[in-house]
């Protein structure tokens, strides 16, 4: 059984393909100018050359539903909604702060929080324990004073691409920096792979037609 994974909500642009939801073939690249519109189905076209299976070879496509970059979740949603319609395969959706935590759970850390730039002082984060379960949803946060205190005290990973902007914030809180580790990082289709099997097997799939990213915030 073979999916698709494609991952575009940040300037990683990530394929992969998974098999028996074990990673099969994988190509990505970081663009800092978004390249995505003309990466996307040339990296599609790689990974199945690297798994050596045909577009009619797959059984579902896997997207990374967000938040992050409008432009680049949009770019990501169309091309996997192409393919579901064409060859009439299921849509799987996966959270993309989900999918930052992924390589960190069942760590030494208690929390993993993942952090996406929204912009400003602006992040897209949730709280993850090391089993994966949702402390705090996914949600837009303003960084101020109170920012994720009530984990302070514990061993802590931030992961993304906003920790940079979140550690250099903390740095002037009352949060005691000596329990946190700042890993920078984007979401990356291979990551998706046991997650999106997972999903398959129990069919939880998307409405192709109906579908939208999650966006978080209203964009004019």
């Amino acid at each position: 059984m073979n999916i698709l994974h494609i991952e575009t909500s940040s300037k990683n642009c990530s394929v992969a393909i998974g098999t028996d939801g074990k990673i099969n073939s994988y190509c990505e690249e970081i663009s800092q100018d978004y390249k995505h519109s003309e990466n996307l189905h040339l990296f599609i076209q790689w990974a199945l050359e690297g798994a050596e299976l045909a577009l009619s070879d797959i059984h579902a496509v896997s997207v990374g539903k967000g938040p992050g970059s409008y432009t680049g979740l949009r770019i990501g949603l169309a091309s996997a909604k192409g393919f579901c319609f064409g060859n009439d395969i299921p849509l799987i959706s996966i959270n993309s702060l989900y999918i930052l935590a992924v390589p960190y759970l069942n760590s030494e850390y208690d929390y993993i929080i993942p952090v996406i730039d929204a912009r400003r002082m602006e992040i897209y984060t949730s709280v993850l324990n090391k089993k994966g379960e949702y402390l705090i949803e996914t949600h837009a946060h303003v960084l101020n004073e109170k920012s994720f205190e009530q984990i302070s005290s514990k061993k802590v990973l931030f992961v993304g691409d906003a920790v940079e902007k979140t550690e250099n914030f903390l740095k002037e809180t009352s949060f005691p920096l000596e329990n946190a580790t700042f890993i920078n990082a984007y979401p990356q289709a291979k990551n998706m792979v046991d997650l999106s099997y997972k999903k398959f097997q129990q069919t939880i799939f998307e409405d192709v037609a109906y579908f939208d990213p999650l966006y978080l915030k209203d964009w004019k």
